[in-house]
């Protein structure tokens, strides 16, 4: 491996009577991502008084700590052969965000889901008439036992403790905060929260508006810490109109309550939490919303000597626009291979991820650029020279 800093991996064994125990093995990923060493866990928690086990996975920094810890929440499939295929890799890049900031991100799969496996312990059941309220306490009982026993590991303070999801995993975040009053928790950070959408059958409108809101006007009296509900426009399973009204309703109950609309993204504005290029645009909002609240939440490199060029986002030569500082952030934050590309009149390319990410990033520069362009940074180094680009 050249470069970087390495994603290191430990299996998980079996768990004991109450909680997972952690496997010894490390082994390098070929994958690896900018900024301090990460491990990946496996674990399987015990749950129900020993009568299922969760499986979880553990994103958090090399070394002892203490860190804060993130219990980041999936959504759920419209089918169980979906379900049956959840993974925590959908919302890994988004973990490894939060992991480079000092949190021990713990994504566990609840009852019906990926390799927790079993029956779907949540299903609200006919949209007709759902009962949200007991699909939400069951799920909470699973996301509880991973909070709790994230509270137990020896790298974590128990008292800086943060609940997020996306979609459905935003909703049982919420709720997990509300019902349970779980101890040491300081902010619940929601994605695309809501239940009941279709894209299909019904774009941007959830069959179960009402029966959510009725939930989430209990929630708005019961949540006591800062609560960031994060939205994109074009969301095609929850609209502005649903998601602001959702807001509303939880917000009058008192609760300290945030909305963010960002511009639409993609095809599907639900999933910009989990894409790459995504982090451009939810990760300012949760800096100042985690800053107003004096949640710590800062880069674990970012006062390195060494790593001062490469993360200096204000220094980009060229660069003019807040577009192009917004991409090199997803570049800061995406996997490798990396690149990103800038042009004599401040235009940007940005690849990650991929094998050919020098030649994409210099293509897609090369496409709104009237200039040339060079690589200014690939994987974790700063390659841009003056004096061989003649840009200044």
């Amino acid at each position: 491996m050249k470069g970087g800093r390495e994603i290191l991996r430990a299996g998980a064994l079996c768990a004991l009577l109450l909680f997972g125990t952690l496997g010894s093995a490390l082994a390098q990923d070929e994958r690896w991502t900018i900024g301090p060493r990460l491990v990946e866990e496996k674990v399987k928690i015990m749950a129900g008084q020993g009568s299922y086990a969760i499986a979880a996975t553990i994103l958090r920094p090399e070394g002892p700590g203490p860190y804060g810890a993130l219990v980041l929440n999936h959504g759920v499939s419209a089918s169980a052969r979906e379900r049956a295929r959840e993974s925590s890799d959908l919302l890994f890049g988004a973990a490894a965000v939060f992991a480079r900031r000092g949190y021990a991100v713990i994504m566990p799969l609840r009852r019906g889901f990926g390799a927790t496996g079993g029956e779907m312990a949540e299903d609200p059941g006919s949209c007709a008439d759902p009962d949200y309220l007991s699909a939400e306490r069951a799920a909470a009982d699973d996301v509880m036992t991973a909070y709790e026993y994230a509270r137990t590991l020896p790298y974590v303070d128990g008292s800086r403790m943060i609940l997020a999801g996306q979609s459905a995993g935003a909703m049982v975040a919420l709720f997990t905060a509300g019902t349970r009053q779980p101890q040491g928790l300081t902010a619940v950070l929601g994605f695309a929260a809501g239940r009941g959408g279709d894209p299909v059958a019904s774009p941007g409108v959830p069959c179960a508006i009402e029966p959510v809101a009725r939930v989430l006007d209990r929630l708005g009296k019961a949540v006591k810490v800062p609560v960031l509900l994060h939205y994109a426009e074009n969301d095609m399973f929850f609209n502005p109109a649903t998601s602001k009204l959702w807001f509303e309703r939880f917000a009058a109950g008192g609760a300290q309550a945030e909305y963010v609309l960002q511009p639409a993204f993609g095809a599907d504005g639900h999933y910009i939490f989990g894409s790459t290029l995504g982090v451009r645009y939810w990760l300012p909002s949760v800096e100042r919303f985690l800053a107003r609240h004096g949640v710590r939440f800062a880069r674990l490199d970012a006062e390195e000597p060494e790593r001062q060029m490469l993360l200096a986002v204000d220094k980009l030569p060229n660069v003019k626009t807040d577009a192009c500082r917004s991409l090199y952030r997803a570049f800061l934050e995406a996997p490798g291979p990396r690149a990103y590309a800038v042009s004599g009149d401040g235009r940007c390319g940005f690849a990650g991820g991929v094998d050919d990410a020098r030649d994409l990033a210099m293509r897609q520069c090369g496409t709104v650029a009237e200039s040339n362009c060079k690589l200014y940074a690939v994987d974790d180094a700063v390659i841009w020279q003056e004096s061989v680009a003649g840009q200044h």
